[in-house]
């Protein structure tokens, strides 16, 4: 059985130092791995990422994660990064996986930041200006990416990573109108094809936190507005799916 703790969209900022970190305290009498579904910041500087260095660094469980918008919002993704890994010693993931052995288990986590477009049937096509024909042409790449990144893990069971949604399920409480910019169907195909045993994502935080991609796939929101705790708790094991 492996236990995946998950949660995203903490927004860390300088108010809010230390502010997790008692309820992460026994993780690992609880949980295999910690998964953060991005947003980590609230906007992506160096500074920010030091606080969720320290928040979730340590914990004496692997810690995975991908980043949201708000951690891309000052152009620093490459030192944040840095400062999560370094510092907080936590994989960061963008079209890249890492297979974690968890009792004789091998679980693999391919992740990616994820983008929007929208849902099938309500969704935007890359036709008319540029401008249009580059939005959707980022978020088939990014589709693309985290498709090859399930495809190369070796492991056992496979878990996708991402900030924005890959099925309009769990967006449910949001307004409908902004559905394109919180997820694409892509992505859902991506993580069908790979055969992944669950699904995990945030950016939603007035969504809910259960729904199912098309080919069957458990997908679960963790938005901290979502789940309302530290983290939620979800259990698999190698037969799943």
């Amino acid at each position: 059985m492996i236990r995946i703790a998950a949660v995203g969209d903490v927004h860390l900022g300088q108010d809010a130092q230390g502010r997790l970190r008692p309820a992460l305290e026994h993780l690992p009498e609880r949980a295999d791995v910690l998964l953060l579904a991005g947003d980590l910041t609230r906007h992506g500087t160096p500074e920010e990422a030091r606080i969720v260095a320290r928040e979730f660094g340590g914990l004496g469980v692997p810690v995975v994660a991908v980043l949201g918008n708000h951690d891309h919002h000052s152009d620093a993704v490459a030192e944040v990064t840095a400062v999560l890994g370094g510092e907080g010693g936590i994989e960061v993931l963008e079209g890249n996986g890492v297979v974690l052995p968890v009792d004789g288990t091998r679980l693999g986590v391919a992740g990616v930041k994820g983008f929007g477009g929208g849902f099938e049937g309500r969704c935007a096509s890359a036709f008319g200006e540029p401008e249009m024909k580059a939005f959707v042409g980022h978020t088939l790449d990014i589709a693309g990416s985290l498709r090859s990144a399930l495809a190369s893990l070796d492991a056992d069971v496979r878990v996708a990573l991402t900030h924005y949604s890959p099925v309009p399920d769990t967006l449910h409480g949001e307004p409908q109108e902004i559905y394109p910019f919180l997820g694409a169907y892509q992505l859902g195909e991506a993580i069908d094809e790979s055969r992944a045993a669950l699904a995990v994502h945030g950016h939603a935080h007035s969504g809910c936190e259960h729904g199912v991609t098309p080919g069957g796939v458990r997908v679960r929101n963790v938005a901290q507005p979502v789940i309302r705790s530290a983290f939620a708790l979800y259990c698999l094991d190698e037969a799943t799916p």
